[in-house]
């Protein structure tokens, strides 16, 4: 694809990504019938989540539909996926601390040790971290082939996300499950084309 479309797609990834969080705020602010409901600050929480893990995984979907495909332009989408995927489960856990604990911090350092999916969600955005402040073009550049190897923590990361989402003691487990079987396809085809590679330098 030529590269003057890359601008225009970026533009459309941006609103689409930015969709979920514009929904938001129409209905924490009771635009026309909106509202979060019963229970706004759980809503908040499971938006901000589920729409971070979405991107998440989405991110993931690049590589593999590149190969598939030929379609190499995806990769320039990859960088902001990762971004907005970062930025929204920063805002969960910005929501957590704040409006679901109000920064008690003695309780709420207590509560990510004693609940293992706080623990694991709490893990996960630790490890998206490093991976968002070396996505720069410079520090890439700098890093050179330790920048790939650190981005791979993303193998950690999405699992640990769909852990999080299944452990939360959500009634049903259905949709938790479709995001492992998710995550465990999209690490499988990794894990294959790794084995074919292999398979193909000993024959070389």
């Amino acid at each position: 694809m030529a590269s003057v479309l890359i601008a225009p797609l970026k533009i459309i990834t941006c609103l689409a990504c930015l969709t979920p969080f514009v929904w938001l705020l129409l209905r924490a602010f009771a635009i026309g019938p909106l509202d979060l409901g019963a229970n706004p600050v759980e809503e908040v929480l499971h938006t901000l989540g589920k729409s971070g893990l979405n991107i998440l995984l989405i991110t993931l979907t690049i590589t593999p539909l590149r190969r598939f495909t030929g379609l190499h332009w995806l990769v320039a989408l990859r960088r902001m996926l990762g971004l907005f995927s970062f930025a929204y489960l920063s805002l969960h856990f910005l929501t957590y601390i704040t409006l679901d604990w109000g920064f008690a911090w003695n309780s709420l350092i207590v509560d990510i040790i004693a609940r293992p999916y706080i623990t694991v969600g709490f893990t996960g955005l630790a490890l998206m971290f490093p991976l968002a402040i070396t996505s720069t073009n410079r520090i890439q550049r700098r890093l050179g082939r330790k920048w790939v190897k650190l981005h791979r923590l993303i193998y950690v990361i999405a699992p640990l996300g769909v852990l999080h989402f299944y452990w939360q003691g959500i009634r049903d487990p259905f949709e938790p499950l479709v995001y492992a079987g998710i995550v465990t396809l999209l690490l499988g085809l990794r894990i294959l084309y790794w084995a074919g590679k292999q398979r193909m330098i000993r024959k070389s």
